[in-house]
């Protein structure tokens, strides 16, 4: 169906494109629930734009395609294909570049960006980091995990909760640190709400069905800025 502007175009059940940056372009939009539309006012290009991205095979230019991550919360080479099976952080750094803060409105929208991220707990051996995914629940980050597992055993604690994101094309990223105390979901109320919010079943697989959430005390972020 040939799509006119204005027309919004619901996700579809399984991811369409007809090459490799059409299907992952489409495969990660979908996952965050945006239609073609969305998506293009969001990095200034047109819905029908996206579209041929989507079904066509197309060469966008780089500013383009760093638009089109940063919205989508991936890399120019997630997005492209070229991150499989390398190493990210080896490109060379630029010499335009500095640190810089990023505030809490643009951490809290980078953290709705994201599936899969990391808990920093402390345990009688020490500390241990582990990957979670998770959702953004209103001002808490939530995650299942395993009712025996080391995460669950953390509740009442401080912990910190981390993301990021790397991008060898640009030699640039973000990343984004939450902390605060960990708790269990208790309510059949909010579980029954966060399930029926979560996306998909915990990667690792198993019975991960106990509830947990981190309401972030402090958020910080910084971002790597090129400055020409």
């Amino acid at each position: 169906m040939k799509s006119t502007p204005g027309t919004a175009h619901p996700p579809s059940a399984g991811a369409t494109g007809r090459t490799d940056l059409g299907r992952r372009l489409a495969a990660r939009r979908e996952a965050l629930g945006l239609t073609r539309e969305e998506l293009g006012r969001r990095c200034g290009a047109d819905g029908n734009y996206i579209t041929y991205l989507e079904e066509h095979t197309a060469s966008p230019s780089i500013g383009i395609l760093v638009r089109l991550a940063d919205v989508l919360g991936v890399t120019v080479d997630d997005l492209t294909g070229a991150s499989t099976g390398g190493v990210h952080g080896r490109a060379t750094a630029r010499r335009d570049t500095q640190l810089v803060p990023l505030d809490e409105d643009e951490c809290r929208t980078l953290l709705g960006t994201h599936g899969v991220g990391r808990i920093a707990v402390f345990t009688p051996e020490g500390p241990a980091v582990l990957p979670v995914n998770y959702l953004v629940a209103g001002p808490a980050i939530a995650f299942r995990t395993a009712v025996e597992a080391l995460a669950a055993r953390a509740a009442g604690t401080e912990v910190a909760f981390e993301i990021d994101n790397i991008d060898d094309i640009t030699a640039g990223g973000w990343s984004v640190l939450a902390v605060g105390e960990l708790e269990a979901v208790t309510t059949s109320e909010e579980i029954r709400h966060l399930a029926a919010t979560a996306r998909s079943q915990p990667w690792a697989g198993g019975p991960r069905t106990h509830w947990m959430k981190l309401t972030p005390a402090r958020i910080t972020g910084r971002r790597v800025v090129h400055r020409s």
